[in-house]
């Protein structure tokens, strides 16, 4: 017996707890017990945007719930594929659940579920990373590694750009880890400045970090002494902040760029805001877009080459803690989703 974490779709906070059997595996399909999955506001963002951008539709739940999906390791329980053999470990996008049954197709890493419900949906979301036995830095792969994707891909964009012509790129919610690893990104590469926006309880870890040349409260983004022009890239879905920026810049603002979602609550429709009109980034797009510029194994070359200084200076930020089993799962869940972890914690959690 296993079990599933379900949301109900019209209520986050809504969480329930329900025991799940496994059917009888089909010709190539794969059971894989969960092992450990970290727990983000980039999870929390799956779940605001489940609706509008198909989140809901990787892991069916019943109706009106939803499985938030979450990165993480998990190991073959059971295989009814000649490629793919009991105990094997793999990386990729779960539900927060104990297990899951996949439709394997076997590639030069690991393999892609091809299960009909997924066909439609992002392919980058589907493919699963064969790996060995865990690793020290293995916990932060889990907590950052989808995150910094993401950063990545926007660093790129915004230097294909040119950075839009802008003196210095603002990030929202600046201690959020998909910031965090963004500033890191534009620090290294020093072509502009980089500006976080942040709350009074965040902002002594933000300046901390090293990687914001200026650290601004949200209350203060209309009088703080930020010269020339600007491009926003916004992590925190607040309407209130968007509208900030807008108004501060105006003319002087580059390019607005909404990604995440971190203060889901605050109501985001937009008046008719001076300055660009803010568009939303998607990764899987962007993916897709770099995998065709750029010849055979040159987007895992130069992620690569990004991803391992990130990550190997994470403990100095970072610490990890975890949890095991359904409740204090759901309990962390909960925790996330009003927003009460703490920027310096990642939580990697075992069902």
């Amino acid at each position: 017996m296993g079990w599933d974490l379900l949301v109900a779709r019209n209520d986050l906070r809504r969480a329930e707890i329900r025991e799940t059997a496994p059917a009888a595996l089909a010709e190539g399909e794969v059971h894989l017990a969960i092992e450990s999955f970290a727990l983000t506001a980039n999870n929390i963002t799956y779940a605001v945007f489940g609706e509008a951008m198909k989140y809901w539709d990787f892991f069916p739940a019943p109706e009106g719930f939803g499985r938030v999906p979450v990165w993480g390791h998990a190991r073959v329980e059971e295989s009814a594929h000649p490629e793919i053999a009991m105990g094997q470990r793999f990386y990729g996008y779960w539900p927060m659940s104990t297990h899951l049954t996949v439709q394997a197709k076997v590639g030069k890493t690991g393999f892609t579920d091809i299960a009909p419900h997924r066909q439609p949906l992002a392919v980058v979301y589907n493919q699963y990373q064969a790996v060995g036995d865990e690793e020290p830095l293995e916990a932060y792969r889990a907590l950052l590694q989808p995150l910094f994707m993401t950063s990545f891909l926007i660093e790129d964009q915004l230097d294909e750009a040119g950075f839009h012509g802008a003196a210095q790129v603002i990030l929202s919610s600046a201690s959020s880890k998909t910031a965090i690893a963004l500033a890191a990104l534009l620090k290294r590469r020093g072509a502009v400045k980089v500006v976080g926006l942040t709350s009074p309880r965040n902002k002594a870890f933000v300046e901390g970090l090293g990687f914001y040349d200026q650290v601004v409260l949200y209350d203060d983004i209309a009088s703080a002494p930020i010269v020339g022009s600007a491009a926003f890239v916004d992590f925190a879905g607040d309407s209130a902040v968007l509208a900030a920026v807008h108004n501060r810049f105006a003319d002087d603002l580059k390019a607005s760029i909404l990604v995440g979602g971190t203060h889901w609550e605050v109501p985001r429709a937009q008046a008719a805001l001076p300055g660009p009109r803010p568009a939303f980034f998607f990764a899987p797009d962007r993916i897709a877009k770099r995998r065709q510029d750029w010849p055979g194994g040159a987007f895992e070359q130069r992620y690569g080459a990004a991803w391992a200084p990130f990550v190997a200076d994470a403990p100095r930020w970072l610490t990890v803690t975890g949890g095991q089993g359904a409740e204090a799962i759901r309990a962390a869940y909960l925790e996330q989703l009003e927003g009460r972890t703490a920027p310096d914690v990642g939580l990697v959690l075992r069902p």
